[in-house]
This record gives structure tokens, sequence and C-alpha cells, in this order.
């Protein structure tokens, strides 16, 4: 039976036949590609319902069907080759055409469904995303929403991320980019903290003070404040340190020094008196300032899970965040 003109695939590359052994190959690339995402044959396995030794079984003859090692393997760690990464490359382009295929054929008769995985920077999860969530799934139960706090970077497509939430000043440019607002610091401590220790008025000052900072890497205890043409990095310190802005809050809270948290981590405890802000004329300068800035991959075709998660968020997270921040 031949195609009509009018279905014929407009996107068919004459005179390339399907390779049979290709067909055969696909379900074992998909559970490659899914290990890769998760990291393990066991988080794999548990997604796909199968055991962790049936899942190694059926690596082992996706390398001997393609003569490549897709994987180092020890007891404790998986690591992908460089042969591994070249196939999983190539692959995850295919099985995400594949998937995009199947949903584009669903999306305008049934209601939005399928899993979406958000990653967002910690404090930005906890102040603002969780608030979202259950009136989101309220609205949508048929999607199912799986949120990963990430405060590093993030390579969506490698990392099986559909949606990431940056806060920075340099977006990613490959990606699609909705901005939801801007983001500043601010620095503060509690009232008691500073009846007893005095308050700061000069960035150089907090060299004399406990500082609450994040203990992530060597120059978290490096602060830069930025006035007009002034600038000054500060290097400070202080007997506790956590890379939790809720616990860090907490301890600011309860009179242990003064810490820097996003403007929409700390405004409720601005407008209650629980802390205050000291040094309100400078900028301070960070990795995590900027814009807020919602982004995926381009595609074609947007699944509907994908489409109303972006436009909830926009509406909904947008106006929150204009509120508090304005």
């Amino acid at each position: 039976m031949s195609i009509s003109k009018k279905y014929q695939p407009t996107g068919r590359v004459p005179n390339v036949m399907i390779n049979p052994k290709l067909i055969a190959l696909l379900p074992d690339l998909a559970s490659f590609i899914l290990v890769v995402n998760e990291g393990s044959f066991t988080a794999a396995a548990k997604q796909l319902g199968v055991t962790p030794s049936a899942l190694s079984k059926l690596i082992t003859r996706l390398e001997k069907a393609l003569s490549v090692k897709l994987f180092e393997r020890t007891t404790r760690t998986l690591i992908i080759t460089q042969a591994g990464q070249l196939v999983y490359d190539q692959s995850v382009v295919m099985i995400n055409a594949a998937q995009q295929a199947v949903e584009l054929s669903t999306s305008d008769h049934t209601e939005p469904a399928g899993s979406i995985t958000v990653a967002a920077p910690e404090a930005f999860l906890n102040s603002v995303l969780q608030p979202f969530v259950v009136p989101f799934l309220n609205q949508y139960p048929e999607i199912q929403l799986k949120l990963r706090a990430a405060d590093g970077d993030i390579d969506i497509l490698r990392q099986g991320i559909d949606i990431a939430f940056r806060l920075t000043d340099k977006p990613d440019e490959s990606l699609v980019l909705k901005e939801l607002g801007k983001t500043n610091l601010v620095l503060c401590a509690s009232p008691d903290y500073l009846d007893a220790k005095g308050t700061p008025h000069h960035p150089t000052e907090l060299s004399e003070h406990d500082c609450l900072y994040l203990a992530e890497t060597d120059k978290d205890h490096i602060w830069d404040f930025l006035k007009d043409d002034e600038f000054y990095t500060v290097p400070v310190s202080g007997r506790y340190a956590v890379n939790h802005s809720q616990m860090r809050l907490k301890g600011v809270k309860e009179g242990l020094g003064v810490g820097i948290f996003h403007d929409f981590v700390i405004q409720d405890a601005l407008a209650e008196g629980s802390v205050v802000q000291v040094l309100e004329d400078w900028t301070i300068k960070s990795n995590y300032h900027g814009a807020i800035a919602m982004q995926f991959a381009q595609t074609k075709y947007m699944p509907a899970r994908l489409r109303v998660f972006i436009d909830y968020a926009m509406e909904h997270l947008g106006d929150k965040l204009a509120g508090e921040i304005n």
C-alpha cells in the first residue's frame, strides 16, 4: 500500500534504509540512556521494573552488539567511557525525538500527563517552588513532578532534566530562556546580634564579625561588595557554615552572626523583624544573583505537560516574585 501525497512524510530522506539491527537495539539504547541519567544500575532498574543484574546483562548485550565498551565498572563506581559518551550523545537525540513523536500523537486528545523533572537551586526550591507544587499538581492530576536541588552547573540533556531554574546573570545561551524576574542578595543579622557586636557600616568591618557562609567551595568565605566605583573583596570567618539556606537563616535569627540571603528567602524575616538588613547601600556580587531564569531545550514539538508547567510558572511564580521582591 502506497502513502498518498496528502500524508507523505515531509521529513523523510530519500533512499535511506532503516537498519533492522537498529530497530532491535532501540529498547536497549533507551535502557542505556536511563542508566547514564540515573547514575547507577540500581536506580535505573527500579525505574524499569527489572533487577539490577538483568539490566547489567542487557547493557553487556548492547556492548557486544555495538562492539564497544560503554562503562568502566567496579563494585562501587560506574563510569561512562569515551565511546559510551559518543553513543549516549547520538542515542539521546533519537530517543527524545521518538518520545516527542509519541507525545505529539496524543497531545491534542488527552489531558497533559507524564513526568516532568525540574532542577533548581536549593534556596529557590524551598522558598519559591515548594508552595507552587500542590496547586499545580491539583490542577493537572495526570502529571508527575520530580524536583531536584541543584546549585551547581546543570546539563539538562545529559542529566535528564526537562526544566531548570537558574539564578544568574549568565544564562545558558544554548537553551530557551524565560525570565521570571531579578534577584538580589541581602546581608542581614538579628537585632540581638547587632546589639551585642555592633552594626557594620563598611564591608571591611565584616572581618571583625561572625559570618555564616555556604561551605561548598574554598571561595565561599570570600564576599564581594560593590558601590559605585568602589569594590571590596572581604575574607570572612565564623563558627557556622552550611549550604542550606533555611538552616543558615535559622542560625542568623538565633544570633550566630551575619549572613547573605536571596531577597525571596529573607523577605518574611525582614518583615517580621527577626532579622535586620545591613550595608544596604552595597551590592553583593555572587554567582547566584541576577536573572531568575527558567530554561529548557529548544524543541519543535513541546509536550503538553511541559507547556502547561511553563505557562503556569510564568503566571504564578512571576507574579509571586514580582510582589515579594518589589
